[in-house]
């Protein structure tokens, strides 16, 4: 079935994102607004635009009856849930289906086996695919301790419905698992609506390096890894392509495995394979992202594929008219984070954007949700903007991205450009050399110097 009118049931940058790859495929869009949006640059791109409730997430994005009539009430044929909000919700796309649209995704199905956690697990073990040593569902805290006595101390507690690190705690000995325990059963309840809870053994000092899948039914295909270890609270700050440090078997090992994932659970679209990486290169599964994901940029710097694009095209029953042969990577991008973020709590900081200037020129590319004069509000997600930056190699890159973030303009807020300054100046990630405790040691740094 044909896209002839593509509602966009996101916000932000990734809503502008959608909107110009449509337009340039000559695909009218329909956009969703709350209440506290109306003013955003995304709102008026959009070839037509349907308030759909007050600010709150619940009583806007993630109202799916509302999201659905807008569909309706526009004549749109097709759903792009962007990511985030709705994007990995298995009861939604079936509706959008039940509806008789198209749902820019995977089926149903595949959103639901791989958004519980545990069922994931199982499955790519069957798959053969490397996961790290855990557990099935704890249910008690007495539980918990038997089992992670089995699989050995220190172990990873975390939420089997969950993502973005919510509910995820370290523990280190049976004295911490009950006070964590009741801790993560609550947010994992508040969260995903599921308390249901498992166990992983804690891998110190990992990479966090994923791949890039596209699949059309008939053909996987993988588009290279994206390292993302530079993260606060297991959420990512800054990502690039190819990974810096990685051996070449390691990266042909981490794409074969991805490829096997997605076939073994019958996958279609873009999607992205999440690994563990640990110093001495044993990789193992962490969890499939069945969505395009906020990074997606630095794979389309290096590959030079729109995967916008080729998300409707898989959509609409097209074959990949792809080769994994031909599929190269050229260069090196950095993504890096823009939130309105208090640099010393870490904390949201809505206001309004006296001024938004981002940087340009060669190898620069903004993607923003908002412009001078915005107001970022309390409501949502705090990254107003993500600058992706590309170089003939990763020297060249890194020197563009210093002067991309020396030149980007945020005024009237606070923002965490501050921060993504000391990464690009700190040795370790100079070298390559770093893992997923790199904020954490900057931090340490910077607190340190305060006291």
């Amino acid at each position: 079935m044909k896209i002839k009118k593509l509602l966009i049931a996101n916000r932000g940058e990734i809503a502008r994102r959608i909107i110009r790859t449509c337009r340039e495929r000559g695909i009218p869009t329909v956009a969703v607004y709350s209440e506290a949006d109306g003013d955003l640059p995304f709102v008026r791109e959009a070839d037509e635009a349907v308030e759909i409730g007050p600010p709150p997430v619940a009583k806007s994005y993630l109202n799916q009856e509302a999201l659905l009539k807008a569909a309706r009430d526009t004549g749109a044929n097709a759903v792009h849930p962007g990511y985030g909000l709705l994007s990995e919700n298995a009861a939604f796309a079936r509706q959008v289906e039940a509806e008789g649209l198209i749902f820019v995704g995977p089926p149903p199905q595949v959103i639901a086996k791989m958004g519980d956690k545990v069922t994931a697990r199982q499955t790519m073990q069957d798959a053969g695919v490397p996961v790290v040593p855990g557990t099935g569902d704890v249910h008690t805290p007495e539980e918990a301790i038997r089992k992670a006595e089995e699989i050995g101390w220190p172990v990873m507690l975390k939420a089997s419905a969950g993502g973005g690190g919510i509910g995820m705690q370290v523990l280190r000995g049976p004295e911490e698992v009950e006070k964590a325990f009741a801790t993560a059963q609550g947010r994992a309840k508040a969260y995903f609506g599921d308390e249901t809870l498992f166990m992983e053994r804690f891998i110190p000092s990992p990479r966090h390096v994923e791949v890039q899948i596209l699949a059309d039914g008939e053909r996987t295909l993988h588009l290279f890894e994206r390292e993302c270890s530079v993260q606060r609270r297991n959420q990512k700050v800054v990502e690039e392509s190819p990974s810096p440090s990685i051996r070449p078997q390691t990266r042909e090992g981490l794409c074969l495995a991805a490829v096997r994932a997605a076939e073994a659970v019958g996958y279609t679209g873009a999607g992205t394979v999440e690994f563990l990486v640990d110093p001495d290169e044993n990789f193992y599964f962490l969890e499939m992202n069945t969505r395009i994901q906020v990074e997606h940029p630095v794979t389309e710097m290096v590959t030079g594929l729109d995967l916008v694009s080729l998300q409707l095209d898989i959509a609409q029953g097209k074959a990949l008219s792809l080769d994994q042969e031909a599929i190269r990577t050229q260069g090196h991008a950095l993504e890096f984070r823009v939130y309105a973020e208090d640099p010393d709590r870490f904390l949201p900081s809505p206001g309004t954007l006296e001024a938004f200037v981002p940087p340009s020129g060669e190898g620069i590319r903004v993607d923003a949700g908002v412009e001078s004069g915005s107001t970022v509000t309390p409501f949502y997600d705090p990254m107003i903007a993500k600058c992706i930056v590309y170089g003939r190699n990763r020297e060249e890159a890194l020197e563009r991205s210093r002067v991309a973030l020396a030149d980007f303009d945020v005024r009237g807020i606070q923002s965490n450009l501050p921060l993504l300054r000391e990464v690009l100046d700190r040795p370790e990630f100079i070298s390559g050399q770093y893992d997923t405790q790199l904020l954490a040691n900057i931090d340490h740094a910077i607190r340190g110097d305060k006291r």
